[in-house]
């Protein structure tokens, strides 16, 4: 801000001075035109008749003539080549040292072979216009002379260049308070998410910043509040992976640990221990595996969605659900439409719950799957016709590690992860995992992807 007030102060001076030196040069032509026209029209208003001595021709012009402010209408008559003998002036100039007081800048300029010119002085810059008077026999040389000094004009220039400086400076002293404050204003949001940043740690990841307006600053805001969410979201995954991992590991860990502790040297104890503890290995690995791919559904390349069949997709789900076990297996439905969805994802928590179902039901028990349209609405459903599950489990069936009780009166075998792998699949869709009501009992487990 400031070069740019400085340029305007200086473009203003510039643009002073070079408007002086267009209004002085037409000074000068202007004059020096009208005593060219006297000299050549006028008439000696004693004789009536042309001028023929250049004095008389000099002072009867300058007699009608009025000089403007720092303006010198003087006419001089001597010899061409040589200082001039006669000086004939109209009236004093307040400015500096006039011309008609200087001989050596008079004689300079009447010998100079230019009409027009600057004298450089101490005293200060002159600006002249000169038309040499015709000689008509053996009269003198004479010359009119049209002289400007324009010190005061070009002071006048600087005094507003000294004034634009000045009101520039207060005005750049001004600028730079409210600039200090205004900045301080927008960039106290930035501060603040410095200052959160600063006091975020792995353990309080809760700070937020308080968002105001619909500025960008606010948008930063918003951002990192963003940011700070998926981190607080990827710390909470971390934990409750290693907290469910050392919850459901522990028993298995201290199964195999008491039996081989208690194993002896019968071989058939040895051979039944080995298979014990190779059960429970077995179990721990599913648990692992299944806890992984919870911990990856947090990721966003968890599913990788492209154009299928809907209707291929339920059959062939359809077909490979089959052989999970000894039931009465009914394609109830299909849909025959195009979706965007993970088709590999898809089978996966369409066969987890086919799974849970035959974990439900028993030899001959009927097991219905399907999928439905409504409108861009796809349903994919397993329905069995086992015991249902209570309204108290209801709730937290799709919960890790959580296990319905009324199905059959017993708890599964399994390690509870499998409900909640397919809610993260269909969440993962941006739908839904949902237990609804069978007619004539069971329960049936639906996929809503919108």
């Amino acid at each position: 801000m400031a070069v740019a007030l400085a340029s305007v102060a200086a473009t203003t001076r510039s643009i002073l001075l070079r408007d002086t030196d267009q209004r002085i040069n037409g000074l000068l032509a202007q004059e020096a035109g009208e005593f060219a026209n006297f000299e050549e029209q006028g008439f000696d208003p004693e004789t009536g008749r042309p001028f023929t001595d250049p004095g008389r021709l000099l002072r009867v012009f300058l007699e009608r003539q009025y000089a403007d402010l720092d303006e010198e209408l003087i006419g001089l008559v001597g010899e061409a080549g040589s200082r001039p003998t006669q000086i004939i002036q109209q009236r004093e100039i307040p400015v500096g040292r006039p011309l008609h007081q200087d001989a050596d800048a008079r004689r300079r300029i009447y010998a100079s072979p230019h009409s027009t010119g600057t004298l450089d002085r101490p005293e200060g810059e002159i600006r002249w216009a000169k038309v040499t008077v015709a000689r008509y026999g053996g009269e003198p040389a004479a010359a009119f002379v049209v002289a400007f000094h324009p010190g005061r004009e070009q002071a006048r220039a600087d005094e507003v260049f000294r004034v634009l400086l000045a009101i520039s400076g207060v005005a750049l002293l001004m600028t730079t308070g409210i600039a200090w404050v205004v900045a301080g204003r927008i960039l106290k949001p930035v501060r603040l998410v410095r200052t959160t940043a600063a006091q975020l740690t792995e353990q309080d990841l809760t700070r937020r910043i308080p968002v105001h307006g619909h500025d960008d600053v606010a948008a930063l805001a918003e951002t990192f509040n963003a940011m700070l969410d998926r981190l607080e979201r990827a710390f909470a995954t971390q934990r409750r992976f290693v907290d469910d991992a050392g919850h459901e590991l522990r028993t298995p860990i201290t199964i195999v640990r008491g039996h081989l502790e208690l194993m002896g040297d019968d071989p058939a104890e040895r051979e039944e221990t080995v298979r014990l503890v190779t059960d429970e290995l077995d179990r721990m690995s599913r648990i692992v595996e299944d806890l992984l791919l919870l911990a990856k559904s947090e990721r966003p390349d968890f599913v990788t969605p492209e154009p299928v069949q809907l209707a291929e997709l339920t059959a062939d789900v359809y077909v490979n659900a089959r052989t999970l076990g000894d039931r009465e297996w009914v394609l109830a439905e299909v849909a025959d439409r195009e979706a965007r969805l993970d088709p590999q994802r898809i089978t996966q928590a369409m066969v987890q719950l086919a799974q849970n179902a035959v974990q439900h039901t028993t030899t001959g028990q009927t097991i219905r799957m399907g999928s439905r349209s409504d409108g861009a609405r796809i349903e994919l459903y397993v329905a069995d016709s086992g015991p249902g599950v209570q309204a108290r489990d209801a709730e937290v069936i799709f919960e890790r590690f959580r296990r319905g009780t009324a199905r059959r009166g017993v708890r599964g075998s399994g390690a509870g992860l499998g409900l909640s792998i397919v809610r993260a699949i269909a969440e993962g869709h941006g739908g839904r995992a949902e237990l609804r009501t069978t007619e004539g009992g069971g329960a049936t487990f639906v996929l809503t992807l919108d």
